[in-house]
């Protein structure tokens, strides 16, 4: 396959990589035709972003017709055009130095008082033009009350407390963000303060030097996602930052894990976590700095690194076709595409630079590696393992996981997490990445998940983890059991025990996946609605089936892809097909179940272009 321009849907382009797979997999791609891609397409774009941006004046409104005004969009601005000058050994993009832009950015983002990402990328931004600042072409450009801005720019204070060592008022992950600003402003001499510079790093790190492998981003509401392997990633650079061989120890099985992981949930388009606080474009950006990253640090490599580089290859592609040449930025709010409410319209120019910057140095280290290991090419495809296999979180009284499949066609991953609030569908128990299958983002609805209604309308959802989950040995077969639930509109851990429980046993045989849900009253009980929802995209056929002793009515209905309930993370929902059942009575010990199978046929054959 050629890496081309211009835009495709997640399903068209889908269907063309695995299109002819077999033959694929024979295929080899030259290390240098990646890198030319890519040069030129950023030789091309950087230019084209910082044309539009006056040498003096405002700082404008717009750029390609794009906001810039979003939180974070400045300073992840200039650390893209900082890091394509690093990498391209330059300080001129079109004839034009990029240094007092930079400089006037850092001044401005510190007396808007900006902080978290807008003071990483700005430390990164300085930092690409070296840690000695007596020849940092940025920091020698500045006045005395400038570097004074800066100073206060790189104070991670500004969103950690040092005395109840906690972010303010951000998720946990922040705390990686904060160790990175405080050890690169260290490096650079910036921030003196050693003591607490170390005292910072400990803290980040503690999620991991404390036993577990996976990071909760809510602290312990059990919120699991992407953001684990991120954290993770970013305490490691902090600590390789500042020189701590112990941290870089302790962090080393929480890296192990979480990689493998990650390359047993990525999809043959890049993709890779399917669950969570749907970003879409970030995903693919995932891929990218992860394969940089295991490339340069081998010990943590889930895969030969030939595959791992096809996969970065595959976001690539995603990526770049993605890329609207016409309007110079990624197709975030493209009809049917879906964002978490913090991903607003004045940040769409944020997402778009955002991707130069961490696409630039994706390429810089990952090629480094390549040439030190002389591996001039590599598989169009990559040679996936068949997985089947469920992943915990976390044990104890409310257990947190994943199970993970990859079997043929079959692909998916069904959580068991606690989302951003109760019921939001991104966390649901659901097989997210199914082809076919996807949750409207950042909505509170019954997408592969059931809802319970009460006669005193409470709605009660079956997620935000379980009380039991039990896998399988063979990976085949999953079961979880709620008794306790949460409270659509309530309180994230304000749980209800409502007399009955359900369990729901999911269960792989070949193509198909069936979902048994099995509701047994404590009590006498009555529920006044139970709902289930299976959206459908159209990029695979699935062919849905079910029965079991209670009769679920089914309905089926188009969805406006211009609707919250229409707009999926990596593009629309044609349809939802609802299942119901009303005015159940359930006497005590007294069950019923309903089963749902899906059947997903193999993806069609089509020859690479």
């Amino acid at each position: 396959m050629r890496l081309g321009r211009g835009r495709a849907t997640a399903a068209a382009l889908l269907a063309v990589i695995l299109g002819g797979a077999a033959a694929a997999a024979q295929e080899v791609v030259a290390t240098a035709t990646l890198k030319a891609d890519v040069d030129a397409f950023f030789d091309r774009e950087v230019a084209a972003h910082f044309a539009q941006i006056p040498e003096s004046g405002p700082l404008p409104e717009r750029v390609h017709g794009a906001l810039t005004t979003g939180e974070f969009s400045w300073g992840t601005y200039v650390r893209s055009l900082a890091a394509y000058a690093e990498t391209r050994g330059v300080r001129t993009v079109g004839g034009r130095d990029v240094v007092p832009l930079i400089a006037r950015v850092g001044v401005s983002e510190s007396a808007k008082g900006s902080k978290a990402f807008a003071q990483l990328y700005a430390a990164l931004a300085l930092r690409h033009f070296g840690a000695d600042l007596a020849r940092n072409a940025v920091w020698v450009s500045l006045s005395e009350s400038d570097r004074a801005a800066w100073r206060s720019l790189l104070d991670p204070t500004r969103f950690y407390d040092p005395k109840t060592r906690q972010v303010i008022d951000l998720p946990e992950n922040y705390l990686g963000v904060a160790s990175r600003v405080a050890t690169l402003a260290h490096q650079m001499g910036v921030l003196k303060d050693r003591p607490f510079v170390d005292s910072l790093l400990d803290r980040a790190a503690e999620p991991f030097t404390r036993g577990a492998l996976y990071a909760d981003d809510a602290g312990t509401t059990g919120r699991y996602d992407r953001y684990s392997n991120e954290y993770a990633r970013y305490v490691y650079e902090a600590a390789e930052t500042a020189g701590r061989a112990d941290l870089l120890k302790a962090l080393g099985p929480t890296l192990r894990a979480q990689m493998k992981l990650w390359w047993d949930l990525v999809s043959p388009d890049g993709y890779g976590y399917p669950w969570g606080r749907s970003l879409g474009v970030v995903s693919y950006l995932d891929t990218l700095e992860i394969v940089a990253f295991v490339a340069s640090h081998p010990e943590f490599r889930p895969a030969p690194l030939a595959d791992l580089v096809s996969e970065y290859r595959l976001a690539w592609i995603w990526l770049s076709r993605d890329y609207n040449p016409e309007q110079h930025g990624l197709s975030v709010f493209a009809p049917g595409r879906g964002n978490y409410a913090y991903i607003s319209r004045d940040r769409e120019w944020q997402q778009t630079v955002g991707f130069f910057g961490k696409a630039i140095m994706a390429e810089e280290n990952l090629m480094k590696v390549l040439a030190a290991e002389k591996l001039e090419s590599f598989p169009a495809l990559p040679r996936y393992p068949a997985v089947a296999r469920f992943e915990f979180f976390r044990h104890g009284d409310r257990p947190s996981g994943v199970w993970v499949v990859r079997q043929g066609p079959v692909r998916f991953a069904l959580p068991f997490t606690t989302g951003t609030k109760p019921g939001v569908a991104d966390y649901l128990p659901a097989p997210h990445g199914l082809p076919g299958f996807a949750v409207p983002v950042e909505q509170v609805f019954p997408a592969g998940a059931s809802h319970f209604e009460l006669p005193d309308g409470r709605v009660l959802i079956v997620g935000d983890s379980a009380d039991e989950i039990v896998p399988s040995d063979d990976g085949r077969s999953v079961r979880a059991t709620w008794r306790r639930f949460a409270v659509k509109g309530g309180k994230t851990g304000a749980w209800v025990e409502p007399g009955f429980e359900v369990s729901n046993r999911w269960t792989l045989r070949g193509s198909t996946l069936t979902r048994s849900e099995n509701i047994t009253a404590r009590r006498d009980v009555v529920i006044s609605k139970i709902t289930f929802v299976l959206p459908l995209t159209g990029e695979s056929a699935l062919e849905p089936t079910h029965g079991g002793d209670l009769a679920m009515a089914q309905s089926r209905r188009t969805q406006d892809p211009e609707e919250p309930l229409g707009r999926g993370a990596r593009g629309a929902i044609s349809a939802h097909v609802t299942y119901e059942a009303a005015n159940l009575q359930l006497r005590a010990s007294q069950s019923r179940q309903w089963d749902l199978s899906l059947f997903v046929p193999a993806q069609p054959q089509r020859k690479q272009r």
